[in-house]
């Protein structure tokens, strides 16, 4: 579905040289890969043999039983749509290849022999088997058809199923073969592997696949001999991997004796948005003289659905098991932003609105490590709460109490009458709740903290965040503007994360406020509370939940996802808590939203980039003020 692919890595129990045995395990295998619905599964080095053969792999006999074998798999392939890639030696003429085989449709589709033979320690390949590099452009006769064989070849479905082949020490080479077929076009790499266990190794090949996977910007699939070879003197672990773009997307458990699967949903047209969008990809070339044959493959089926994809539904909080190091990393990037702009600015003061709220409560915190950073004096923080018509008394509270917890002094000024001054200067009647009745308020605040900042010889903080930004949710030369924005690349759902981050690791009455802060609804305040006093004006009642913006943000700014796909995988992501109509609704209006508001972005102040999504018209979004949202509209009612 979209341009999802499920692969596959598949370690078989081995009887070693027992091709017959192995071609049933094998078998046991692939149909549970065929029944999950991959579009490919590969299977270790040498598989049909067992990789642990030794001098046996001289034998005629050996290699008679092999073809035998892999006629038989080639045969299972009929009827069904999942490729199946094994490992087989290959005698051709007087030499012999550690080969890998790409069966489909009943056909031996292509040949790929390993090109670097590890012949140190406990590895001795070259004793059994030559080189495939240079063997380019050629075939083999198989099974009565000329089949495709060499080192230059790239298999493709004719969409955007396209892979390569690697085996084993190739990954380990300095520059490894992989690298060559993602510039020939490879979205993914198969890699039949046998490595061996020792201390840590696992956790350097773990590694190795993950980079090369980020290198290539695309799919790396490695399945390596299992635990039962020969341990003559060596052990194999059976390590399965599978990387996406230097994400881990699974791993099987070493050492297990029964055989094992693994499965990943990879996202082929998010593979080839980062190669167009996100990196120099393009800037590499071939060797000279270098160039690839495509292999055509039956149409690859896309994942039936995404039970083994990467979808979460808050996909800028980072995984539990680092979040607080990497929130910890964005706050200093934040601290470290502001900072140079105070030097360069000479700045004696940083002057910032405390609403209560969650970005003013970052901002805030920002502003004191910046502070402390620099060595200036907790007193050049200068934090104002301007309340208006529409403020409550928790945010009002929870300012106070916050920067009493941070020992910063907290100045009043009440914009109330300086807001209906300015409804009679310009004939607004404040019984009218419109815009200008909400934008006066924001307007006001603004030229305060600016006018502070001028008259302490300071700059004003911003405090609006990613999520605010590509909305338009600020009033323009309002809250819209400041002297440096520092949470202009955070979104409003990892907001909530680093404030969690900071009370677990300060405590006390600072963890306190500021999770009572985390509680409270996203508000702008702009109109009166409610008869108790509590916040009227919610902002994810009028525009929907925040969760859903950034997720719609995340996808449509980083891979390019057409509606459609984002209404799709909102509605995987978010089953049971958002209804298909709510998803629908709140996309329509992001994406409204997204377009209409641009002229804000246009001229939006300096600020930090954080993480890979950022909004800034001098770098990273570049997008006309007057662009139409149509086409992206059509496609989401399609």
């Amino acid at each position: 579905m979209f341009g999802f692919y499920r692969v596959a890595a598949a370690v078989p129990q081995v009887e070693v040289a027992d091709v017959a045995f192995h071609v049933e395990e094998i078998l046991r295998l692939y149909r549970q890969t065929c029944g999950k619905g991959a579009a490919a599964a590969v299977f270790p080095e040498l598989s049909l043999t067992g990789y642990s053969a030794g001098d046996l792999f001289f034998h005629p006999v050996l290699h008679r039983a092999a073809l035998e074998g892999l006629r038989q798999l080639s045969d299972a392939t009929a009827g069904q749509k999942t490729l199946l890639i094994v490992g087989a030696p290959l005698a051709v003429r007087d030499n012999l290849y550690n080969a890998a085989f790409v069966l489909g449709a009943g056909r031996v589709l292509g040949v790929v022999p390993k090109q670097i033979l590890p012949n140190y320690r406990e590895f001795y390949e070259k004793r059994q088997f030559q080189s495939g590099r240079g063997v380019v452009g050629t075939t083999v006769t198989l099974f009565g058809e000329e089949v495709p064989f060499g080192t230059d070849l790239i298999f493709d479905d004719g969409k955007n199923f396209r892979f390569g082949i690697e085996l084993c020490e190739d990954l380990w080479g300095v520059v490894p073969p992989s690298s060559h077929l993602a510039l020939g076009g490879a979205l993914a790499v198969f890699n039949p592997s046998a490595g061996t266990e020792l201390a840590a190794k696992a956790d350097y090949r773990r590694e190795l696949v993950k980079q090369q996977s980020a290198r290539i910007l695309g799919s790396y699939v490695l399945a390596s001999a299992g635990v039962t070879e020969s341990t003559t003197d060596v052990v194999f672990g059976g390590h399965a991997l599978i990387a996406d773009n230097g994400r881990l997307a699974a791993e099987n458990e070493r050492f297990r004796r029964d055989g094992s699967i693994v499965f990943a949903d990879i996202d082929f047209e998010k593979l080839i948005a980062a190669r167009r969008s996100e990196s120099s990809f393009h800037d590499n070339a071939l060797p000279p003289g270098m160039s690839f044959r495509t292999v055509a493959l039956p149409e690859a089926p896309q994942a039936p659905d995404w039970e083994f994809a990467w979808n979460p539904p808050r996909p800028f909080v980072p995984a539990e098991d680092d979040r607080r190091a990497r929130c910890r990393e964005i706050f200093r990037i934040q601290s470290a932003g502001l900072a140079k702009r105070v030097e360069r600015s000479h700045a004696q003061t940083l002057v910032l609105g405390v609403s209560g709220g969650l970005d003013s409560t970052l901002a805030l915190l920002v502003a004191c490590e910046c502070a402390e950073l620099l060595k200036m004096p907790k007193s050049a923080v200068r934090a104002f709460t301007l309340p208006g018509f529409g403020t409550t008394g928790r945010t009002r509270g929870n300012g106070e109490r916050l920067c009493e917890a941070l020992g910063v002094d907290l100045r009043e000024i009440n914009i109330t009458e300086a807001a209906l001054q300015h409804f009679r200067d310009i004939g607004h009647d404040p019984a009218v709740l419109d815009t200008a009745y909400e934008n006066v308020q924001a307007r006001e605040r603004t030229q305060i903290l600016m006018d502070v900042a001028n008259q302490t010889g300071g700059l004003v903080v911003g405090t609006g965040d990613l999520s605010e930004i590509a909305l338009g949710w600020s009033t323009y030369n309002g809250d819209h503007m400041s002297m440096y924005a520092v949470n202009c690349s955070i979104p409003k759902t990892l907001i909530r994360f680093m404030l969690e981050t900071v009370a677990e690791e300060r405590g006390g009455a600072l963890a306190e406020v500021l999770r009572d802060i985390i509680a409270t609804p996203v508000s702008p305040e702009l109109l009166p509370p409610d008869p108790d006093g509590k916040i009227e004006q919610k902002t994810e009642e009028i525009l929907g939940p925040y969760e859903l913006h950034d997720f719609f943000l995340y996808h449509f700014m980083k891979y390019q996802a057409s509606p459609a796909k984002i209404r799709a995988l909102a509605a995987a992501a978010w089953e049971g808590v958002y209804s298909a109509e709510l998803i629908e609704t709140t996309l329509e209006r992001f994406l409204k939203r997204f377009f209409r508001q641009q002229f804000k972005r246009s001229c939006s102040p300096d600020g930090p980039k954080v993480g890979t999504v950022a909004l800034s018209p001098r770098g990273d979004w570049r997008m006309p003020s007057d662009a139409s949202e149509r086409v992206w509209s059509d496609d989401l009612r399609a």
